[in-house]
């Protein structure tokens, strides 16, 4: 008999991909007997090359490699070539509606993520708006493989053990976390304007931390241009800073930092989720987009999510249209303080 072989599809952002973790996770442990092959980019080889035993991992260059139709065609035949017995499709764009129908046509088992468009639509309408939860991110990649035959029950806390991951294998500034220290993470910047803290406001932040944490270190994750600018900036001001993402070689560096944070301080970005893959408590702030649209990371809680009523908000799933006001009044009307508050009350909460 034909063992069980899953194919899990989703490719998209670091964030989206990183949001499947936990799913995965619980999928393997609860059916050890089935293997499953996790379809990404390259970038997410991290997340799951040692997550589980039955998990595999494979990378797909869609931009060069399997470009176009071509590309899926050869895609296509190299996964048949893996025996799969079921599809899941978790991201639901054209690429991988492409490679759903050619499954579909080779009679295979296939399901795909319900999306919950209308919903979504209906919180970030401009009249009539209806804030209500949507399903999360994590129940509708529950609900794909509950299609297939294999019902989930999500159990994750963290990719590390409970001590976190080795510190050992960070740079000699970042290896030692000694006792009377406060760390905390500041991952400041997003793809949109509606979904980043000004700049200026966040500098306020790191200097109320500071100053109200004397032994405490503020660790700064993006990678970019701009983050670069502003990080060295900020630490040429501030000696308890560190860039983290320029010291560290790797995203799986980034998550071992990540695991022995007392708090991370992060927009409604990657960084939130890959904070609570290692199960650490993050105080999210959110301007154009919010939780109510179902991508809160992992065991993370509204009650630490920064944001402000406005009639307008959110106004955007994913936070890439242009502010209604004009002003982006939901971020630049957050007060520093507020966010400080919140960080103190977990660390507070922590000891």
């Amino acid at each position: 008999m034909k063992k069980e072989h899953i194919l899990v599809i989703r490719f998209s952002a670091m964030g989206d991909v990183a949001m499947v973790v936990p799913v995965v996770w619980s999928l393997a442990h609860q059916y050890p007997d089935i293997r499953i092959t996790v379809l990404s980019r390259t970038f997410a080889r991290p997340f799951f090359e040692d997550l589980a035993p039955n998990v595999g991992f494979m990378a797909a260059d869609l931009k060069h490699e399997y470009r176009g139709i071509k590309g899926l065609n050869a895609l296509y035949r190299r996964l048949t070539a893996k025996q799969f017995t079921a599809v899941a499709d978790l991201h639901g764009v054209l690429r991988s509606e492409y490679l759903r129908m050619r499954f579909t046509i080779g009679r295979y088992h296939v399901a795909h993520i319900n999306k919950h468009r209308k919903g979504r639509r209906r919180i970030t309408s401009a009249s009539h708006k209806q804030l209500t939860q949507q399903p999360t991110s994590f129940q509708n990649y529950v609900d794909v493989f509950a299609k297939l035959g294999y019902p989930v029950d999500i159990q994750f806390n963290s990719i590390f053990p409970p001590e976190g991951g080795n510190l050992n294998m960070l740079p000699a500034n970042m290896c030692v976390k000694n006792s009377f220290e406060q760390w905390i993470g500041i991952a400041p910047f997003a793809a949109h304007q509606g979904k980043t803290y000004p700049p200026r406001l966040m500098h306020q932040v790191i200097e109320q931390l500071l100053e109200h944490y004397p032994k405490g270190r503020i660790f700064f994750f993006g990678r970019g241009q701009q983050e670069d600018n502003f990080f060295t900036e900020w630490c040429a001001q501030h000696p308890r800073c560190v860039n983290a993402s320029k010291d560290l070689e790797s995203l799986h560096q980034e998550l071992i930092l990540m695991s022995h944070l007392d708090v991370m301080i992060s927009m409604d970005s990657s960084n939130m989720h890959l904070a609570s893959l290692t199960d650490t408590p993050v105080v999210s702030i959110w301007g154009a987009t919010h939780p109510f649209a179902g991508f809160l990371g992992w065991r993370q809680t509204t009650d630490n999510a920064i944001q402000i009523p406005l009639d307008c908000r959110p106004c955007s799933i994913f936070g890439n249209k242009p502010c209604l006001r004009g002003d982006y009044a939901c971020m630049q009307n957050i007060a520093p303080e507020t966010i400080v508050e919140k960080v103190k009350s977990i660390i507070n909460s922590n000891n």
